[in-house]
């Protein structure tokens, strides 16, 4: 893949393209993103580092693919699927993905209130604060405020490169380990495996960056610069878990401190890095969760509003797109409020939302790869051969993987019922 000669013009035609990739692959790395890499580094160590490679791979395609559908046709992935699947299809899908959603942003949420906590500040009080600067600012601001400030958020997340860095690994060892695949036969590694998997490729993902690339107009010509923001986007994502899990496997691994979540390794990690690294990444934590759960209400809006036919879009003001901001208003309160509920328990919540996720992913990419074939809706912008055995290759081990997620999900539950 060639990279665009970049001259004074061509850097500025990136700029006014840039956003939709970036902003979308960045904020996968949420609370439950955060978890997932901490918990991988502080119980296996650098052992799981050379999975970040494959994946990065597939996340570049999967994310590809939904910014040229978008440029193409001028249309969202929820409006495509209906008007290429039916509405009763669609129903399903908006349906499901719709309470997978809810659940994540409980998720989002839980990250605020874990985050502050550490610093002392009641969760009654930081939840229903995050969610009324989220809500107005997404309510009240045009799109292009709004995605300025998400990308200027997204710089919160260097945080966790000076995290790892503070956390003294062995560049040594951590370099063997990212370029060398190992494998272990053991339950808990391949949950985690495939929980790095779910985590970095989730279903939310491609609705909002094609609904983002149909909202910010952006056009066929500058295809190339668009790309390269999907690029920069999944390799910036991945290598955020990169530092995430080397400062837990630096730190957290070699004391032998088992971690449930990223508030814990956020605690653990003071007497072990020092306060420094310790609050930063408690801070990113905060950051990202805010990030998150602007972005994943957002994403609900948009692919229900496409799903059915009604109006959507950040610029669009609430009369004119009630239905839009409605769903958006509904997801942050509902999600905020279940957070403060006394004795709830999050982790269902959040498990719930990933099996949910973990059935949809397939059905989701497999239509996306029956829509971007289809020379009527794509014409001469459909994926050229290599570029197929390469996306089913990576469809068919996403199914593989989802469905030994599923079944590591539900087996227990079984089990004990």
């Amino acid at each position: 893949m060639r990279l665009p000669r970049f001259n004074k013009v061509s850097f500025l035609i990136f700029l006014s393209v840039v956003g939709p990739g970036i902003i979308t692959s960045v904020v996968d790395d949420d609370a439950g993103g955060i978890t997932t890499y901490s918990v991988a580094g502080a119980n296996f160590g650098y052992s799981l580092l050379w999975t970040l490679i494959p994946i990065t791979i597939a996340l570049i395609i999967v994310q590809e693919m939904c910014m040229r559908m978008g440029m193409v046709t001028g249309k969202g992935l929820s409006d495509l699927i209906r008007k290429s699947f039916g509405a009763r299809v669609t129903f399903f899908v908006m349906i499901a993905l719709l309470l997978a959603n809810i659940g994540t942003t409980v998720a989002e949420f839980a990250g605020v209130a874990a985050s502050t906590e550490i610093f002392g500040i009641s969760r009654y009080i930081t939840v229903p604060m995050a969610a009324i600067v989220v809500w107005v600012i997404v309510v009240k601001w045009s799109y292009k405020k709004v995605e300025k400030l998400f990308l200027i958020m997204a710089l919160f997340y260097i945080t966790y490169v000076i995290s790892g860095l503070y956390s003294g690994p062995d560049w040594g060892v951590v370099a063997k380990e990212f370029v060398t695949p190992s494998f272990k036969f053991d339950p808990a590694y391949i949950y985690l495996l495939i929980g790095i998997v779910g985590t970095t490729i989730a279903p939310w993902m491609q609705f909002y960056l094609q609904a983002s690339v149909v909202e910010k107009k952006a056009e066929l010509k500058n295809y190339k610069y668009a790309k390269w923001d999907v690029i920069i986007g999944s390799i910036i994502t991945d290598g955020i878990a990169f530092f995430i899990i080397v400062a837990c496997a630096s730190t957290l691994y070699v004391a032998n401190i088992q971690i449930n979540d990223a508030a814990d390794a956020a605690i653990a990690l003071q007497p072990l890095a020092g306060a420094f690294a310790a609050h930063l990444f408690a801070f990113g934590l905060f950051a990202s969760s805010i990030f998150a759960a602007a972005i994943l209400p957002l994403s609900t809006a948009y692919y229900v509003c496409e799903g059915f036919g009604w109006e959507k879009g950040v610029d669009k003001k609430f009369k004119e797109a009630p239905q839009f901001y409605w769903l958006f208003t509904i997801t942050i309160i509902l999600g905020a409020a279940i957070v403060l509920i006394p004795g709830v328990s999050l982790i269902t919540i959040l498990i719930s939302s990933q099996v949910l996720n973990g059935i949809l992913l397939p059905f989701i990419l497999i239509f996306m790869l029956i829509l971007i074939n289809d020379r009527d809706i794509m014409g001469k912008y459909t994926n050229g051969k290599v570029f197929n055995i390469v996306a089913w290759g990576t469809v068919i081990i996403l199914i593989g993987l989802t469905l030994f997620l599923l079944y590591m999900t539900i087996a227990p539950m079984i089990m004990l019922a």
